[in-house]
């Protein structure tokens, strides 16, 4: 395994992203995550990320549960990031920090990430002098590593960068689908995180599982190479560009676990056979027009939706639907979550929360709208 080029005590280029961690009934099942947590620091890996909202903060309790009381504080470092629901003033920013060190169960971060910068959430943390503090806990020695997770047009990282030089890292949304689109600007943020020295660390690399279970066609053209999974040329592909320093994927189970080790372990960027196929199935997925949800659940966990809508599953329902054109979409829809008792796409009340925490910037009220078209045709 190489040593990362960026920082030392980065083992390797891929880390274990604790935002979709396995779960069992509604909490994190702490048997399945010690054993992917143990394989990943096992293969030689030891980067670990999480935040506060994730999985309504059982990810930072159980890396603390699994992790943190299990190993050695020298065998793994951990990201968390400063989140804007969870503070409205300056004076707020200390009693969450030391908070969330407590709710992981260690002394420091080794990262410390200003978390979902956009232009509007920027302009907060600038009113709330948010990275001054960040940057007096780092020299208090409380955070090792200051950075931002960017979520908006590469015209904004470069002010953002150009404002605050003192930033060492950036972490932001980058995959083979998003690296041309007009709305995500992949490549254009990624231009800019060159522009400015600052190495990336990439988050969605498989598109919230978009890049896994693709169409028929697409599928057969990576099967074609007799390679590895759709996921791992999703992760490689990421990984190929000369300022990665960390492709981060949030794994759910272990055979995702095994099958990104065994991609990431010796890793190789794409070569050019390989790069060809990834572009021609980028052009088969950006023929269907599907919604662009990563599942992040921010619309859900970080904001509780009024009418308990579960709207990053009903747009992985509507997307499964247009790509696959089959029973199953419909008969989730139905049965598991309107049956669940999670209410229907038509109960929207067009209140705009969800999408004010939406770091994709998606018309939520919009496309819940088509939602209800497609699956709710009965009660037209």
């Amino acid at each position: 395994m190489k040593v990362n080029r960026f920082f030392d005590e980065i083992q390797g280029n891929f880390g274990f992203g604790c935002m979709r961690l396995p779960m069992k009934d509604e909490k994190v099942d702490y048997d399945e995550f010690i054993r992917m947590a143990d394989a990943f620091i096992d293969a030689g890996f030891n980067y670990f990320d999480t935040a506060h909202g994730y999985i309504n903060g059982q990810s930072e309790t159980a890396i603390r549960d699994c992790i943190a009381k299990r190993y050695d504080r020298s065998r793994f470092l951990l990201t968390d990031k400063l989140t804007d629901p969870y503070f409205k003033k300056q004076e707020d920013i200390r009693p969450f920090f030391e908070q969330q060190l407590a709710w992981c169960g260690v002394d420091y971060f080794d990262f410390y990430l200003m978390h979902a910068q956009d232009k509007n959430i920027y302009r907060k943390f600038t009113k709330c002098n948010a990275y001054e503090t960040a940057l007096e806990l780092k020299k208090e020695g409380k955070i090792r590593h200051f950075g931002i997770s960017f979520h908006d047009k590469a015209d904004v990282l470069d002010m953002i960068l150009t404002e605050h030089p003192e930033i060492e890292i950036v972490q932001i949304q980058f995959n083979y689908v998003d690296y041309e689109d007009a709305s995500v600007e992949s490549r254009k943020v990624y231009e800019v995180c060159e522009k400015h020295n600052k190495p990336v660390i990439v988050m969605e690399p498989v598109k919230g599982g978009s890049l896994v279970n693709l169409p028929a066609d697409a599928d057969k053209i990576l099967r074609d190479l007799k390679g590895g999974s759709n996921a791992s040329y999703a992760i490689r592909f990421a990984a190929s560009f000369p300022n990665m320093a960390m492709v981060l994927s949030g794994m759910s189970n272990m055979d995702q676990m095994l099958d990104n080790l065994g991609a990431m372990k010796d890793f190789r960027p794409l070569d050019e056979t390989e790069m060809d196929a990834v572009n021609r199935v980028c052009a088969i997925f950006k023929s269907l027009n599907l919604i662009p949800c990563t599942s992040c659940r921010y619309c859900i966990e970080e904001n509780e939706c009024p009418r308990g809508l579960r709207i990053p599953d009903m747009f992985a329902a509507l997307n499964s639907y247009e790509a696959f054109h089959n029973w199953n979409s419909e008969f989730y829809y139905n049965n598991v979550l309107v049956g669940g008792g999670h209410g229907k796409a038509s109960d929207c009340i067009q209140c705009g929360k969800c999408e004010k925490v939406c770091p994709q910037h998606l018309p939520i009220r919009e496309l819940l709208k088509d939602v209800a078209r497609a699956f709710e045709k009965s009660e037209q």
